[in-house]
């Protein structure tokens, strides 16, 4: 797997494997481009479903599909792309951008040498549940959700909480109830 002057794959504590700064880099600087094969929606579609329904019975995460443009998707998997193995964080030092059709991982901020290149995924907040978080920054909720979604998952996570709460105080409520009888 080639890299290039800014990253490389290696051992990460987030998922597996990562992607790694080998230099310090500078805010804005164009890192790497996620590269791999341009497919229509209707087979990213397809092929996102097919990992989906694997993905639920392996665990693994297979998402690596990116979007170009109204007709057209990158599926990173295939060919030699080690962006695909850029990691999500609630609070990534990187971002993804579309410059014309290609898909460049850009640094957000400055970024040390061996600091791990994350990014925010985006994902919709619509299957929250199927995309645990294992970034463990600050601003983490557990699940991988953009960041303009995560205070309406909070207030559901919330609200789970509570309901949770509520009934196992009603069953010892139930319970007092059948040792007065």
């Amino acid at each position: 797997m080639s890299t290039n002057k800014f990253c490389t794959v290696d051992s990460s504590s987030i998922h597996q494997s990562g992607l790694f700064a080998t230099c310090d880099i500078k805010e804005e600087t164009q890192i790497i481009q996620y590269v791999g094969e341009k497919i229509s929606k209707e087979e990213s579609s397809r092929r996102a479903l097919e990992w989906e329904e694997k993905a639920r019975k392996t665990g693994e995460g297979l998402v690596y599909i990116f979007e170009v443009d109204d007709e057209w998707d990158i599926d990173g998997r295939e060919g030699d792309n080690p962006a695909r193995y850029m990691n999500h964080s609630c609070d990534g030092n990187c971002e993804a951008i579309n410059f014309d059709g290609e898909i460049w991982i850009v640094a957000r901020k400055d970024i040390k040498k061996g600091e791990e290149l994350v990014y925010d995924y985006g994902y919709d907040m619509e299957h929250f549940l199927d995309h645990p978080c294992l970034c463990g920054t600050d601003d983490c909720i557990g699940y991988i959700v953009r960041e303009d979604q995560r205070k309406k998952v909070k207030k559901l996570l919330r609200g789970k909480k509570k309901k949770k709460g509520l009934k196992k105080s009603e069953k010892k409520k139930d319970k007092k109830k059948d040792k007065k009888k």
